[in-house]
Formats: C-alpha cells, structure tokens, sequence
C-alpha cells in the first residue's frame, strides 16, 4: 500500500499535536481535528465534495498503520518466549540447589551433632597429653639441673675445676633460656642451684687466687722501688696466676648472671662491681681490688680523721697512687695472661674503673652535704678537676669511659658551681679593680714582655677567665660548657661596664696613665677574644649551640646571625667585640681631640706668621726651621713620644695616624688657606714641612707625607714657578669655563696635568685657590 504523504495519524509527525504520541486531553483532539478541516476543506463549502477522496485516504493510512503494528507484534513473541523460558529453567535451577543445600546442611549438622562427644572426649586427651608432655619436659629438665649439679659436685669433689666451670655454665645458659618461662618454681631452683655453685667455685678460686696474689705481695701500697723480682719459686707461682685468672675468666658468665640477677632482685652490688656500669668489672680484677677496697674505707668512712669533709684531696691522691703503684703489677704479670686468653680486656682499665666505682660514691655523698658550705664545695670541685686530669693523662684513662666529672653535671651541683663561679668571680672584679696597682703592668720594665701594655687588673682578669675555660673545658656535656660560656660572657660585658665607668671619670685627663691604661685594657681584652674566637674549643662550642639552639647563647639573635654563626663566620663573641671596638673608638676620638688642643694652640702664632712678606730663597744663606714653627714642633713631638709610652703598638699606630690626619686638616685650613705666599714664604712653608713636620712622623712609617697629602701638595702648588704656576692656572680655568668638552684630542687633562706634579688628593678648585693664595709676581 502506498505511504500516504499527509495524514492525521501519520506516523512521521512528532508525538503531541497531530500524531501518535500520548493520549491528549478532549479538547485538544477536537481542536486537532478542527485544525485538520480548515486545512484540507477550507472554508469553501464547494470544496465539500472531496471529503470522499479524504476519507479513502485516511482508511488507507490506517490500514497501513494497523499492517506495521501487525508486523512489529509478529516479531516479538519469540524473543520473548525464549527469554521466560530461560528464566524459568534458572528459577528451577536455583530451587533445585536450594532444596540439595537444605539437604547437605541437615545431614552436617546431624553428623557435628553425632561428633560432638568424640570431639570432646578427643580435646580432654589431647589436653592431657599437653599436659603429661609440659610435666615430661619439666621433669628432664628438673633432672638436667640436677645432673649439672651431681656434675659440678663430683668435679670438685676431683678437683676438676675446668669440668665443674663448665657445667656451671651449662646451668647459666640454660637458666638464660628459660627466662620467658613461666615456671617460677623451676627457675627459682635453677638459679638458687647455679648461685650455690658459682659460690662454692669461686669462693674456692678466689682463696687460691688471694694466696698467689699474697706470695706475689699484692696489694702495691707503696712505690716499688725497683721492677718486679720473680721470687723463689716463681714460675710455679705464674704457672698458678695464669691458671686461676683463666679459671676465673670462664667463670665470668655466670658470674655476669648471677650479678644481674641480684641487682634486679634489689640487692646491693658488690662493692668492687660498679653498680651502674653496662660492663661488669672482669672477675679477677674484682677480687685484686678487695683489699683496695678495704683499705678506702676502713680510712675514709666512719669516724676515722682521713675521713674529712674539706679534705677530700686525701682520698682522691689515695686512689690515684693506688693506680700509680699498681700500674707495673698489672701490665708485668696480669695483661700478658689476659693478652694470651684472648680477653679484650684493659688490666689497669679495670683496675681504675674499679676504683673508680668507689669514689663516685663517696664523691656523691659528700658533694650532696656541701652544697650550702661555698668554701668546702669550691674545694670539692678543684679536686675532682684536678683528680680528672690526673686520671686522663698520668693514668691513660680513656676518653670513652666515664670519670667523676658527670657527678658535677647534677642540676643542683651544677647550679651551685655556676653561682659560685660568678660570685668568685665578681669578688675578684672588685678586688682587681680597687687595688694599688691595678692600672699599672706588671711586665712594664721588660720592654720584650710589655707589647700589650696590659694593665694588671685586665690580665687579671683574662686569666680569670681562661682558669673558668680551663674548669669547664673537660666537662663531658655541650650544654653545660655553653652555661658556663654565657657565664663568661656575662662577666665580660659587666668588666667593660666598669671600664666604662671609670673611664668617664678619667675622661678629664685623657693623657693621663689611668685613661690610657683602660684604652690598653680594653683593647687587650678584645685581643684575647678574637683569638678565642678562632680557638678549636669555642669553634666548637659554637657549632654545639647552634645545633642545640641554646637560648643561654642565642638569645635575642635573629636568623641571619645564627646564620652567620652556623657558618663560622662571626664568632660567639662578635657581639662583645662590638662593645669593646666602640668603647675603644669612643677613648681614641677623646684622647685625639685631647691632644689636638694643645696642638691647635701652638700652630695658631706659626698660621700668623708674614709669609707674603718673607725674602726668596735665593736671598737667605741656609733655610731654617720657622721661628713660630718650633712650639708646634715641639708638641707634636712630646704628644707623639708621650703616645708612643703609654699605649700598645696598635692603638699607637691608630693614635698617630689620627693626629696626622686632624693636623694635616688644621695645617691646610689654618695655615695654607688663611694666608697668601710669597716665594720666599712658600719655600720657608715647604722647608718646614718636609724637613721638620714630616720627619717627625718618619719615625713610624716609611712615606709620612701620604699621611699629611693636604700639606705635601698645598706646598707643591705654592712652589711651582712662574711660568707653570701660569700654565696651569689657565689650564685649569679654561677646563672651568669649557666645561668637559674642552680637551682636544692632543690636550692634556687638568687631572693628567696635577698628577705629572705629584698632585692626586686635591680637586681642581682647590689648586685654583691655591695658586690664587700665591704672591703676584711681575708679569703675572
């Protein structure tokens, strides 16, 4: 059938007004169908015999409609079909294991059901076996301890000491093994077994090892007075050493353990065996150091008099002769015994680190009762520094191991002996400052030994400190040096306060002894500083603060200074130096001034001599020193001698170098441009200059004149003759009035013009002024 083109079903049109789309409201539709009409009929009632035609085509376009829908319902049903038949046969799947599931489940909870008492009966079995098995193993190992100790019993009951030291340690590794066990029972008896027999062996070992010590005449008390002697049977005697200090090595596990175990248990420590040490002490030399042991406190505890509270320099020197005395016993007969039972062990290390334990204790005893007794306590920490070095350099004492000196890193001892160093210190601060002969050097009649000028109380007090450096300087902790570092620092800034303050009192005489003996000491202590500065100790004081950010040391400093600290490019004592270097700047400029008073006085008759008046040079015999220049001459010369005396070499050189540049000012403004010349006058100026001023400061450099540039070529300009001086006035005028284009190619400048002269220092105005200030001359 053919696809009508127009139609008011047709299935082309768009859902909704017209077409097939959903169902629309009545009115609608009516309003459709109205819509229809006007179009196809019009208002044309003539036009009313096509509705026949119109009515074939709309039952033509619905039959099409009802063959495409026929068609498209054709096609779905098997699709369909298959689709349901697929879901039914997975419903009936799904059924089918669902019902099979409910049957496996029945059947297993019936079989766990029917199960249950065998697995019941079969967990009370195995239990039992668990537990007859734990009760088997208890008992072999009961039956071990016991056959380790019927081991041990029969080896001493043989004097088989080597059988027995190993059976011995047999129980101790075994007692190692069991310490996650819970059978406290067992290693109870375990370890009450391995100490009844480690008692019993080294008790035996170490009566035989007391009797051959005797026979070799230990313990050392005194000095020997000569190499040990081999006594009359004194290869058995070795022969017997070297066994029972090999015996006793091996038997130093266990002891290790049973020590141990003691401690944890809360019992005191051996009194050879230091009690908070990682090591323990090697066996042997825990018995050698009994009777030491005895002796230190038979004579420094109790009521004897050796034991006193403000001497405690007794027992120190005591236990440092000990070591001393015994040093040759230990290295001539006991190392080479050690050395061959490859132990790494120190003999006389040991033997000091045993020592060691017992004066610790009764260093912390007797520091805790002096910290309110400032005297005692002074002398307390003098000793056990003093003790310290003597251990470290007589004695070898390594580095690595502890000394007595993290017993004064206690916060409360530590605290006092801060408070007692500034309080020691300020004491000596006022006591160096108001003695006799504070401002004066101690080394001023040797001139090889005076370079400084230090005055007394500035060395004084620099030794003060370096003592203080010399103190903390061995102390095992970073953070406590640098407290003792801000200490120093500290009492440096209250010195130069002080210094300050006199010096303002002094200031009324500035050439007096006194001033400059405070200038010296204030650039002495800023010497010493820079040096320390530099030191290898501070460098690395320095680095410590930075990386601990101590606020003792780097407070109030910013990121940049910390910075530069970090880097080693300021020092810890850059801000000191800062102080010192203006207080010093500060003393120079009035000491200067000063002297530049009376300096002044004496060249005002010599800047009012007639200089326009005086005859040439060529009319006069022989040149001589200006009448009105000698008073000035005079002066310059004492300020410069009496400088010279009083201050250091380096103060001196900045001292007279300031005087030649305030007087190469005075001269050229009071002299040179307040006056005109004549010939005759500019030569007599020259002469004195260059023969007498000058001269007068050839005494301290080479080339005086580079000092006084002014003056030297103020008197070049005044000296030139005629026909120059005319040149290069109207050389210099014509570079005036031109301005920078008027050299020529050839033409030289002003500026290569002054310098062909000697003239480098002054601008071209002034030579004009200069040679306006010089006589007419005729033709000029």
């Amino acid at each position: 059938m053919k696809n009508p083109s127009v139609g008011l079903l047709n299935p082309a049109e768009p859902p909704g007004r017209g077409g097939g789309g959903f169902p629309e409201d009545p009115e609608t539709q009516r309003d459709d169908v109205l819509d229809f009409l006007k179009k196809e009929v019009g208002s044309d009632l003539k036009s009313l015999k096509n509705v026949g035609d119109l009515l074939e085509k709309l039952k033509e376009e619905n039959s099409y409609l009802e063959e495409q829908v026929l068609t498209v319902s054709s096609s779905l049903p098997p699709k369909v079909s298959a689709a349901l038949s697929a879901a039914e046969a997975a419903v009936s799947s799904v059924e089918d294991l669902l019902q099979r599931e409910q049957l496996v489940s029945n059947k297993l909870e019936q079989h766990l059901e029917d199960a249950r008492p065998w697995m019941d009966n079969l967990g009370q079995t195995l239990s039992q076996v668990d537990t007859i098995e734990q009760h088997v193993k208890y008992l072999c190992c009961l039956q071990h301890i016991e056959e380790l100790s019927a081991v041990v019993q029969q080896c001493l009951m043989t004097s088989s000491v080597w059988e027995a030291i190993r059976a011995v340690d047999k129980m101790a590794a075994l007692d190692a093994g069991l310490s996650q066990s819970r059978c406290s029972h067992l290693q109870d008896f375990l370890r009450e077994t391995l100490h009844f027999w480690h008692k019993i062996i080294k008790d035996r070992l170490a009566g035989d090892f007391e009797k051959v010590l005797t026979q070799l005449h230990w313990p050392v008390i005194s000095p020997p007075t000569q190499s040990l002697t081999p006594t009359a049977n004194g290869q058995e005697v070795g022969s017997q050493l070297e066994l029972l200090v090999t015996q006793l090595l091996a038997l130093q596990t266990s002891d290790d353990l049973v020590s141990q175990r003691a401690l944890a248990s809360g019992q005191v420590a051996p009194p050879t065996q230091p009690a908070s040490s990682a090591t323990p002490l090697c066996l042997p030399i825990q018995i050698m150091l009994q009777p030491l042991v005895k002796r230190f406190r038979y004579h420094f505890y109790g009521n004897r008099q050796t034991n006193s509270l403000g001497k405690p320099e007794w027992y120190l020197t005591q236990v440092l002769m000990w070591m001393g005395n015994s040093s040759t016993f230990m290295e001539e007969k006991i190392q080479p015994i050690l050395d061959r039972a490859g132990a790494p062990i120190g003999a006389m290390v040991e033997l000091c680190r045993g020592l060691l334990s017992v004066v610790k204790e009764k260093v912390a005893s007797d520091a805790s009762r002096l910290l309110y007794d400032d005297v005692l306590f002074c002398h307390l920490v003098e000793e056990v520094l003093q003790f310290e070095k003597e251990l470290r350099s007589k004695q070898s004492y390594p580095a690595a191991l502890p000394g007595l000196l993290h017993l004064l890193l206690e916060d409360a001892t530590l605290q006092k002996w801060l408070t007692m160093e500034k309080k020691m210190a300020v004491e000596k601060m006022d006591a160096m400052l108001s003695a006799e002969g504070a401002w004066s050097s101690q080394y001023k009649d040797i001139s090889d030994m005076d370079e400084l000028k230090a005055p007394d109380c500035a060395e004084t007090f620099m030794t003060l400190l370096q003592v203080i450096t010399e103190r903390y300087r061995a102390l095992p902790c970073p953070s406590a040096q640098l407290k003792f570092l801000a200490l120093q620092r500290e009492l440096v800034d209250d010195f130069r306060i002080r210094l300050t303050q006199v010096m303002k009192e002094e200031s009324r005489c500035p050439l007096g002894d006194r001033y400059c003996a405070i200038l010296n000491s204030v650039n002495y202590i800023s010497t010493i500083l820079a040096d320390w500065g530099e030191n290898v100790f501070f460098l690395q004081l320095q680095q410590a603060a930075v990386s601990l950010g101590d606020e003792a040391v780097l407070g109030g400093l910013g990121v940049t200074e910390v910075g530069r600290l970090a880097s080693l490019e300021d020092s810890l004592f850059v801000g000191l130096l800062a102080l010192l270097d203006r207080l010093k700047g500060d003393m120079m400029g009035r000491l200067l001034e000063w002297t530049m008073r009376d300096v002044t006085e004496t060249v005002k008759p010599y800047g009012q001599d007639r200089w326009l008046s005086l005859p040439p040079q060529q009319d006069q015999s022989t040149m001589t020193l200006s009448s009105s220049a000698c008073p000035m001459m005079l002066c310059v010369r004492d300020r410069l001698l009496t400088l010279q005396q009083v201050l250091t070499f380096d103060l001196f050189q900045l001292a007279w170098q300031g005087l030649a540049e305030r007087l190469n000012s005075l001269l050229y403004q009071d002299v040179i441009l307040s006056n005109h010349f004549s010939e005759g006058g500019a030569a007599q100026l020259q002469f004195d200059m260059t023969r007498n001023l000058f001269p007068l400061f050839g005494h301290y450099c080479q080339r005086p004149e580079n000092f006084l540039k002014h003056v030297k070529e103020a008197c070049i300009i005044l000296c030139l003759n005629v026909g120059s001086a005319i040149l290069l006035r109207d050389l210099l005028r014509e570079s005036n009035e031109d301005g920078p284009d008027w050299a020529g190619a050839e033409a030289p400048t002003p500026e290569s013009a002054l310098n062909e002269l000697g003239v480098y220092c002054l601008a071209t105005c002034d030579v004009l002024i200069l040679l306006n200030l010089r006589a007419p001359r005729p033709g000029q």
